[in-house]
């Protein structure tokens, strides 16, 4: 019944010549999709893609936490078999798809990713088992703007004290420069409280260098950072947006 709703993962493709040639794919479905999947007794696995501190404050029942910073090249432990069914989730749908195609990559057969906690209906339990019904922690930055050259972008900002700090600057205008061909990055002019800890950055990334410098990722490192939050837009946007000149970057408290 399963692979009757779903298909399968694998996705063979037709290329040069006559020859099927095997193409790694992962398959997106519907969180209903997924709670349906998760009643089947199957040996399937749910995957929580995001930071520990994320997975203990309200987790899927059931679900084990694989970090998409952790996945690389090499299958994760957690992981041997390549044909067990894999759901796989995070807050908001972006670090799921980028590690449902990883796990693609690395020959995993039956991943499905369902996009973000965030707008999860069905149950939810944190480190202690207690219930978690709803009701989201409100972010330190909510209500907080960026915007680059002018115009406005989303972000997911962190619910941290540097966040916070950096709230209190506002308002706040900031000259970026471009550096090593994935980042840009400009100082704030004071230290803010700070947290780092080694981390592989992505696109739409934004962190706090050294207490004292804002960094926003058009690409790709790995370094001592305290997070921020990510801005919610396609790689393509961030590439163009960050990475054909300096930028000017404005925070505003609404």
């Amino acid at each position: 019944m399963m692979f009757s709703l779903f298909g399968c993962g694998k996705i063979f493709q037709k290329l040069d010549g006559d020859d099927m040639v095997y193409k790694p794919r992962y398959v997106h479905i519907s969180q209903d999709e997924a709670k349906l999947m998760m009643t089947y007794d199957d040996g399937h696995v749910i995957v929580d893609v995001r930071r520990a501190d994320e997975y203990a404050n309200g987790h899927i029942p059931g679900a084990i936490l694989i970090p998409n910073e952790s996945i690389i090249d090499t299958p994760p432990e957690e992981l041997p078999d390549k044909k067990q069914i894999i759901l796989v989730y995070c807050r908001t749908g972006r670090r799921s798809k980028e590690a449902s195609q990883k796990l693609a990559d690395m020959g995993y057969m039956n991943v499905y990713e369902f996009g973000g906690i965030e707008e999860w209906t069905g149950d939810i339990v944190t480190d202690d088992m207690s219930d978690k019904t709803g009701g989201k922690t409100a972010s330190a930055g909510e209500g907080m703007i960026l915007k680059i050259n002018g115009e406005e972008y989303p972000v997911e900002w962190e619910n941290n004290e540097s966040v916070e700090a950096l709230k209190a600057l506002c308002p706040l205008t900031v000259k970026l420069s471009m550096y090593g061909g994935f980042e840009q990055v400009g100082s704030l002019g004071k230290s803010l409280p700070k947290n780092d800890e080694q981390t592989t950055t992505n696109y739409g990334d934004i962190v706090l260098y050294s207490g004292n410098q804002i960094v926003i990722f058009y690409g790709s490192n790995s370094w001592a950072y305290t997070r921020l939050g990510p801005i919610l837009a396609d790689k393509e946007i961030m590439e163009e947006t960050l990475g054909n000149g300096d930028v000017t970057i404005e925070l505003v408290d609404e």
